[in-house]
């Protein structure tokens, strides 16, 4: 049983359906489904969703859809999961840089690494380097992403990374990069670790970042 309502869940997700995705996950809940099975379901449902935009069957319209659907079902378990203290396979510090108020491909990435087993520090838009600075200090990430949707913010990451050089930080933490205008070779320039040119690319180079991680420490 479990595992038919764990595909619901997972289908309801791919069609984009969001009162039946709740729907199966309240029944799932009820028949004593592990919440890590549900996101589990859920972050095969994303993985999907994202392969489905990748190819141009979905849109970013779509993504976001999907991402929203998630997020409501993470409110839903989070509570659940709290008291399982389930371990987090990496933790994240994300933003969108000073100046930049623009916040969907940040909200998307967010959603799509909480999809896949990370803890994620949102701290929204318009993102100061000393803030970015206290965030690595006040939580110990293992990584740092930053957004920008506008040219003229674009230098502000450059700011942020020698922020963190000059605290100490920078050997610390990777450093993701990504938004419209952004390119591999503006984040090789900047000093980034990696250039995520979306968000389903973003979440697997987070992935790959983390093991680094792992191995070097």
């Amino acid at each position: 049983m479990s595992k038919e309502i764990l595909n619901s869940i997972k289908e309801s997700l791919i069609n984009l359906d969001l009162d039946r995705t709740i729907d199966f996950v309240k029944k799932a809940i009820e028949y004593g489904v592990k919440p890590l099975d549900i996101i589990n379901s859920m972050a095969d449902g994303m993985k999907v969703v994202g392969d489905m935009y990748e190819r141009g069957d979905y849109f970013v319209a779509d993504l976001i859809v999907a991402s929203e659907i998630f997020k409501e079902v993470m409110d839903i378990l989070e509570p659940l999961i709290m008291r399982e203290k389930l371990k987090p396979i990496g933790r994240v510090v994300i933003g969108t840089v000073e100046g930049d108020i623009h916040d969907i491909g940040k909200n998307l990435v967010a959603t799509m690494l909480r999809a896949n087993g990370f803890e994620v520090i949102d701290l929204g838009v318009d993102v100061s380097p000393q803030k970015f600075v206290e965030a690595v200090k006040q939580y110990k990430p293992d990584i740092v992403g930053m957004s920008a949707l506008l040219t003229s913010t674009m230098i502000n990451m450059k700011k942020v990374i020698e922020a963190l050089v000059k605290e100490g930080l920078r050997d610390k933490v990777k450093v993701i990069v990504g938004g419209a205008p952004l390119t591999e070779k503006f984040a090789k320039e900047i000093g980034a670790d990696a250039y995520g040119e979306n968000a389903v690319i973003a979440v697997d180079i987070c992935r790959k970042l983390v093991e680094e991680l792992h191995k070097s420490r």
